[in-house]
């Protein structure tokens, strides 16, 4: 589907034009991957548009940058305040956004040494990852031939551009085979994550989550699921998790900001518990709605709300 266009982009403290906002070809991130990102939503709630978890996830990407030694050009406060701007100016009322890291035009070689940092903010109108139906009537998902990076090889809780080839082949493989999504195992064989969520299973009353030994992403919305189950009185279990235990559950979910939360009907064809969304997946899903439009009261301080208009 194509994207739908909004009208401005931030790049490096400055709106441009839609289509004007371009990089050089021989920009070292386009032959290197060396670009490091965050995804972020925006949610019309009763007070206006609101941007969940806008801190965290910007601290994410300074932490991702300093593993990439990136000196981003720009503070965390700088950056927040960027994001606001960027959804403020484009007059969306729900959005993603996708603030970008990278290294620029300078030279080409592999050691990136002197090679400029640079910055870009998009925000855009954007639906359900998975489908306007995944919500609700879950997707079929297979468990993929390719593995997630191992130890010390890449760093998978880097949210690096780079690490999202290895995503691209999960999901080229799902595609291919008639599957929505794919769940991707670690080196040992363990449960890890599909190519841009985090995984939670239900198994007799409690929540298993893999930990972050099994190179997933030390996701945002998984961290908000983990807080909204344990409020509800439910054990939460981060470990290793075996791939037969993907058979065995009775309820598998999706967690992500572009996911939100998603149910997960199948593996492999094999139905997860009776093949539909199940009661603790729809409890999380619901109070996680509730929380991002602003339906209840944001104890916690996760909405940033976003001005009607803001100065360029």
């Amino acid at each position: 589907m194509p994207m739908q266009k909004a009208q401005k982009i931030w790049m490096n403290g400055q709106f441009q034009a839609w289509d004007d906002a371009r990089v050089h070809v021989l920009s070292h991130a386009l032959h290197y991957g060396s670009a490091v990102f965050e995804g972020i939503r925006g949610y019309h709630t009763p007070k206006g548009p609101a941007i969940f978890r806008l801190r965290e996830h910007i601290e994410r990407l300074f932490f991702s940058a300093r593993v990439y030694r990136m000196q981003i050009p720009f503070t965390v406060d700088q950056i927040v305040q960027a994001c606001v701007d960027t959804v403020a100016v484009n007059e969306l009322k729900e959005c993603y956004l996708r603030p970008l890291v990278y290294r620029g035009y300078s030279h080409v070689g592999v050691d990136p040494t002197g090679t400029p940092i640079d910055v870009a903010i998009a925000a855009f109108p954007w639906g359900k990852y998975l489908g306007d139906e995944s919500q609700s009537k879950g997707v079929a998902v297979k468990v993929a031939s390719w593995s997630r990076m191992a130890p010390n090889t890449l760093p998978a809780m880097a949210k690096a551009a780079a690490n999202y080839m290895n995503s691209q082949l999960l999901r080229l493989e799902a595609n291919a085979d008639g599957y929505s999504e794919a769940i991707a195992l670690d080196t040992e064989g363990y449960v890890s994550e599909g190519s841009g969520e985090n995984l939670f299973l239900v198994y007799k009353g409690e929540l298993f989550t893999p930990a972050l030994a099994s190179s997933i992403l030390l996701g945002i919305t998984r961290d908000t699921v983990m807080t909204i189950a344990r409020e509800q009185g439910l054990t939460v279990r981060e470990t290793t998790i075996p791939r037969e235990m993907l058979y065995l559950a009775d309820e598998l979910f999706f967690t992500g900001t572009a996911v939100e939360v998603t149910p997960i009907g199948s593996v492999d064809r094999i139905p997860v518990g009776s093949g539909e969304r199940g009661p603790i997946t729809r409890a999380i899903q619901e109070a996680y709605f509730k929380i991002v439009q602003g339906q209840t009261p944001d104890t916690r301080g996760w909405l940033t709300p976003v001005p009607a208009t803001v100065r360029v």
